[in-house]
């Protein structure tokens, strides 16, 4: 039971060490991938915690997609590094404000009297599958509130598309309707000349 107690505090620690170097690193791709990191170890803590399921698709979806599409962006974009270190001081009252509210939540969700009254959790057997629980709670008792937030997420790629999609004049652009009703006397023409002397 040590050991498993000895790999929590060092992946916590990990955990918040990279987390405190992401926000206060200057470079934007060093940023990003302590961000990587800080998604590792607390996937690891996730294995630990036994929701191997939430563990692996933190890793495949933010690690494999979203933090691969943020070092694509911030590589290729030409940020001006002289900006953001102006901005950091001037931002560190409301960050800290902000760091001191959800450390106060996090103590009070996690104080001992509210802790004992919810109780050890009770062991699982061998055959237990988190990830079969949380299909039959989220199709079952979360169905509407899941259902509510594809739809949200349907209409936000939707707007996300009509905003970006823009008619700019002098681009040719192909009609598959004409083309599939083009004939062979449209596509190929004779023309006759008369013979070159010379």
């Amino acid at each position: 039971m040590w050991i498993e107690t000895l790999i929590f505090y060092f992946f916590a620690a990990v955990t918040v060490g990279s987390a405190l170097a992401m926000i206060t690193v200057r470079n934007p791709v060093h940023a990003a991938l302590l961000l990587v990191l800080t998604f590792f170890s607390s996937a690891f803590i996730w294995m630990l915690l036994e929701a191997e399921f939430l563990a692996i698709t933190l890793v495949l979806v933010y690690v494999g997609a979203v933090m691969v599409l943020f070092l694509f962006v911030v590589m290729m974009l030409d940020i001006n590094l002289a900006v953001l270190r102006e901005g950091f001081v001037r931002f560190l009252p409301v960050g800290a404000a902000l760091a001191l509210g959800l450390f106060t939540m996090i103590w009070y969700a996690f104080d001992r009297a509210r802790l004992d009254m919810i109780g050890a959790p009770t062991p699982k057997p061998a055959d237990y599958s988190n990830t079969r629980a949380l299909g039959q709670v989220l199709y079952t008792d979360y169905v509407f509130a899941f259902e509510a937030a594809a739809v949200i997420l349907l209409v936000a790629i939707i707007a996300a598309i009509s905003l970006t999609l823009r008619r700019r004049k002098g681009t040719k652009y192909q009609n598959p309707s004409e083309q599939i009703r083009v004939r062979k006397a449209e596509r190929l023409k004779v023309i006759k000349m008369e013979a070159e002397k010379r």
